[in-house]
Order: structure tokens, then C-alpha cells, then sequence
């Protein structure tokens, strides 16, 4: 191992009179590995969910054995109860290592199994288990008659193992990067049921030949009576040059650089609706002489990269997972009571929170409060009956980050929905204009992330470079609208006639911009001023 275990911080270690291979039949162990050894170690963990919420205790449901040559590994899965009254499940691989043939200083807990020493580590920091993991998928069999299913997919030609390491730093989940070209995304949060990521990238890559996501290449689940729960998800590695949201916040901070280069007149500039569709020869000259033309064939092409992905995701007649549906009342009263359960959750947040606010954050906040009753309206006047055009599976958390820049183009991925939503939920057909409007929202996000990072960069009032990133993102939003309605309506898209496509942006607009509300008041809360200023845009009250 590269760096020595710090013993004095291991004092103690656990004694167990089990052999490890019979760990989890040990009831002994199940209850100390539980309670004594897993609270103390999830709760420090980037992957662990319920930071916000009190732990009651840690039960394990499912464990399954997997040897290698040299190894026993055990896969836990684990059921963490709540006081608030609520459960999560998440996934975690074990090791048990002598010191000598640990590969990794992160360690759960010292442990004497059986008179042996040793450590429990999560497994994954061995090589040994990545590799065991990796030469599974790839020489994985149809009809293997166990719990635990590997997969390979269509796309896979690899042969053998070579390398393995860890993709960057760990975030919800844990990926690891095989042979320089695959990455193999590890779920430590899972669910009862397929995992929307696992589901849409195999069915986008082996069903439709999308190729713009990373290809589907296998994956990792247990087969229960309740449902197959997805472990891992393994794909193609795309060569990239960083997310699209570091690329625009690039791009955005050049435009704004621009104003001043050129000694542009904020007041000048030709403003223009929200949502009026624009062809790259209706930008006006002033415009493009502003922000540049390479920015607008960018957004081009992600808007038909977008479009093509809608396509994709509902042009399937056989599965009935991905078949397309027309808007009923069912649908209606599941948007109107997770909308307005979702609303008063927020309203009850700034409420909470309004103490935090100063400035304009705090006017617009105040303004959201005295329009609570309109706001709401506009979520309940939702009437199916007027809408045309069809739902189809999305991916549900669409943004700037989740899109990869390769060159001049675009590759999609992550698509496991919403992370507030339940995994029911994220598999709800619904307006593909919601991702469309999600994308909206980041856009607008990258223009005020870049006036708030960059105060005192620019010379010039922040209210003027407000009014600036206002017009910049209708602009963006014109070129991206007219580009992806062209693309999918040509693709036979189903997405209704511009009152319609208006109509729904606005709707799901809102609903982003209410969403992300929560997520700002909860962990900065002076960006919430971005959310409240698209709420106010699209509700088009009157400037404060």
C-alpha cells in the first residue's frame, strides 16, 4: 500500500469470534458492524444522503458474497432508518485486508476476525475486487444462475483488465475509470427498482443507436421478488474538455469583458420577448458584435443534440417503458399535487430563512411572498385537456453540467432524475419542453454565477449587468428554442404548436426555478436571488 495506516487512530479494534467468510451469518457481527462500526463511518461520507436528518439505526436487508482468486468480498446493502421516520438504501462493497494487502489508507475499522487482524475497507479502494468486478461484466453469461447479475453490453469488445482507478473526487456515487476508456459508475444510493441512469443508457444505446450519451457497456444488479435494484452502471469513457457549465461560465465572462473592450451601451443593446424564436441570421448585428458568433452555434447544436435525445426517448412503439402517452387527469392531479406540496415546502423555507436575505434577494423574496396566491394558480390551472402533444421519458435533470463538450460538440449523460424526487417519480412521462426549460435555467444560472463571481471585474453597476444578462439570456434562449422545435417537430416530436410550447416552457420554468429555491435558501442562501429573479421574469411582475 502506498501510504501507512495511522494506528493511533485504530486503538481499539473490533474482536470477532467469526471467520470472515461467515461474517454475515454471525449475528454477533451483523449487529456490532451495524450499529458500533457503520454509523460512525457513513455519516462522514460524501455519498451519505441523510446529513440533513437524524439516524435512528442502520439495518443490513441483503448481503452477497464474490471470491476472486485471492479474496472473499461481501456486497451490503443497507436500509438507514430516520427519526423523521423515513429510510434510505444504499449499497456498500467490503473488504477485509491485512495490513500488508491493503491498497488503500481509508479505512472503516481495525477488526480481529477469528484471531486474524486486519481491517474492513470499502472495497472498492482494492484493485483486486475492481478487476473482479471488471472480469465479471465482461465475461458475464446470459442464464447465470444467481442473484447477482453482470452484464455485458453490445457495445463491449474489451477482452481483459488492464488498469483501474478512481474518477476524480466522490460524489453520490463512486466512479472508476477501467482501461483508459470505460467508466464503470458505482450507485451508493439505490433503490427498489431499476435505476433511471442504468435504464435510459441502455435503452438509448442498444435500442435507438443514440450516439450522443456515452454508449452503454454493462452493468451490475440483484434480481429480488420486489424489483431489480442497479449496483453499477458501465459506459463508454467520452474524450472531453470539461462540463458544458465551466465552458459557459468561460464564455459568458468573455461577453461580459466584451461590454467593456468595446465600450458597449447596456441601454443600447436590442432586447426582444422571452421565447421568440430566432434563426442565427435574426440575432441583430449588435448582439452578435457583443457576445460572438461561436457561442450561438454552440447553442445550436446542443439544442439539436437535445432535440435528437427527445427523439430518441420517444420514438419507441414496442417498450412500453418508453412509449409515449397523451396528458389525462391521472397525470394532472400527480403534476398538481407534487407541484403544490413542492410550493409550500418552499414558501415555508423562505419563510424560515427571509432573515438570511438583504438587498435586492431580499426584495424579490418579499415580492414572491405577496404573489404566493398567483403563483400558485398558475400550478394548478394546469388543464390537460387543452394540451396536444405527447409525454415521453425525459431525462429529468437537465442542465449545463450534465453535458460534456467534445470539440464542437455535445455528448448527454446522467440521467437519473431529480435527486429530490422518488424513483417513481423520475420514471413519470412527461413534456419534454421540461428539460428544455431546465437547460433555460442554467443558462440563466451561468450568467448571474458569473455578474456575482466577478463584482468587481466589470465596470459597471450590477443592476446595468443584470438588465445585460437579461437580454443575453433571451437571446440564448431564442436560438436554442427555434434550432431544437425545428429538430424535433422534423424527428415527428410530438411537442404541440407554439401556444402549446409556450405554454409548458413557462409552466416548467417555474417549476425549476421554485425547485431550485429550496436548494439555495438551504446551502447559499445569497444565490437565491437567481431563482427569485427568473420566478419574477416569468411571472413578469414588475420590476422592483
Amino acid at each position: 500500500m502506498a501510504d501507512k495506516i495511522n494506528e493511533a487512530e485504530y486503538q481499539n479494534p473490533f474482536v470477532f469470534r467469526t471467520n470472515w467468510s461467515d461474517a454475515f451469518e454471525d449475528e454477533s457481527f451483523v449487529k456490532i458492524f451495524a450499529s458500533d462500526i457503520l454509523e460512525n463511518y457513513i455519516i462522514n461520507k460524501r455519498w451519505y444522503g441523510g446529513k440533513a436528518s437524524t439516524l435512528k439505526y442502520i439495518e443490513i436487508v441483503h448481503s452477497f458474497k464474490i471470491n476472486s482468486n485471492d479474496n472473499t468480498y461481501f456486497g451490503v446493502l443497507l436500509e438507514v432508518n430516520f427519526k423523521e421516520a423515513f429510510y434510505q438504501h444504499y449499497f456498500m462493497p467490503l473488504a477485509f485486508m491485512s495490513e500488508e494487502d491493503l491498497d488503500t489508507n481509508t479505512v472503516i475499522a481495525p477488526v480481529v476476525m477469528n484471531e486474524q487482524e486486519g481491517y474492513l475497507v470499502d472495497a472498492l479502494h482494492q484493485e483486486d475486487f475492481r478487476k473482479l468486478l471488471f472480469e465479471k461484466i465482461i465475461h458475464s453469461k446470459k442464464n447465470e444462475e444467481s442473484k447477482v447479475k453482470f452484464h455485458k453490453g453490445k457495445a463491449l469488445h474489451v477482452k481483459e483488465y488492464i488498469s483501474s482507478h478512481f474518477m476524480g473526487v466522490e460524489q453520490s456515487n463512486t466512479s472508476i475509470i477501467f482501461n483508459d476508456n470505460l467508466v464503470l459508475k458505482i450507485f451508493r444510493r439505490i433503490y427498489i427498482s431499476m435505476n433511471p441512469d442504468y435504464e435510459i443508457s441502455r435503452f438509448l444505446t442498444e435500442r435507438m443507436n443514440f450516439n450522443h450519451s456515452p454508449a452503454y457497456t454493462g452493468s451490475i444488479s440483484i434480481v429480488s421478488s420486489d424489483g431489480n435494484i442497479t449496483l453499477g452502471l458501465m459506459q463508454e469513457l467520452v474524450p472531453n474538455q470539461g462540463d458544458a457549465w465551466k465552458y459557459m461560465l468561460e464564455e459568458v465572462d468573455q461577453i461580459f469583458d466584451n461590454l467593456k473592450t468595446k465600450k458597449i451601451s447596456v441601454s443600447k443593446l436590442p432586447d426582444i420577448e422571452l421565447f421568440k424564436r430566432l434563426k442565427l441570421n435574426d440575432v441583430p448585428h449588435e448582439i452578435i458584435d457583443w457576445a460572438g458568433l461561436s457561442i450561438f452555434l454552440k447553442i445550436k447544436t446542443l439544442a439539436t443534440r437535445t432535440a435528437e435525445m427527445h427523439i430518441a426517448l420517444g420514438s419507441d412503439i414496442h417498450e412500453t417503458a418508453f412509449t409515449p402517452l397523451t396528458y389525462n387527469g391521472d397525470y394532472s392531479v400527480w403534476l398538481k399535487n407534487r407541484l403544490t406540496y413542492q410550493f409550500q415546502n418552499r414558501l415555508n423555507i423562505l419563510e424560515n430563512n427571509l432573515h438570511k436575505l438583504d438587498g435586492l434577494a431580499l426584495e424579490l423574496a418579499n415580492q414572491f411572498l405577496d404573489h404566493k396566491k398567483e403563483i400558485r394558480k398558475v400550478f394548478l390551472d394546469f388543464d390537460w385537456t387543452q394540451m396536444k402533444s405527447e409525454r415521453i421519458r425525459i431525462h429529468g435533470d437537465y442542465h449545463l453540467g450534465q453535458v460534456l463538450v467534445n470539440g464542437d460538440d455535445f455528448y448527454l449523460l446522467d440521467f437519473e432524475g431529480e435527486p429530490e424526487s422518488t424513483i417513481r417519480d423520475r420514471k413519470v412521462k412527461q413534456p419534454p419542453l421540461k428539460d428544455v426549460a431546465g437547460m433555460f435555467r442554467s443558462f440563466h444560472y451561468a450568467i448571474y454565477a458569473t455578474i456575482f463571481n466577478s463584482n468587481d471585474k466589470y465596470p459597471y453597476e450590477q443592476e446595468e449587468l443584470f438588465n445585460a444578462g437579461e437580454i443575453l439570456y433571451k437571446y440564448f434562449v431564442g436560438v436554442f428554442l427555434n434550432t431544437y422545435v425545428e429538430v424535433a417537430q422534423g424527428g415527428n416530436l410530438n411537442i404541440g404548436y407554439q401556444k402549446e410550447i409556450d405554454f409548458l416552457l413557462k409552466y416548467c420554468l417555474l417549476e425549476k426555478a421554485v425547485y431550485e429555491l429550496g436548494y439555495e435558501l438551504n446551502s447559499r442562501p445569497r444565490w437565491s436571488v437567481i431563482p427569485l429573479t427568473g420566478i419574477a421574469s416569468i411571472m413578469e411582475f414588475n420590476k422592483v
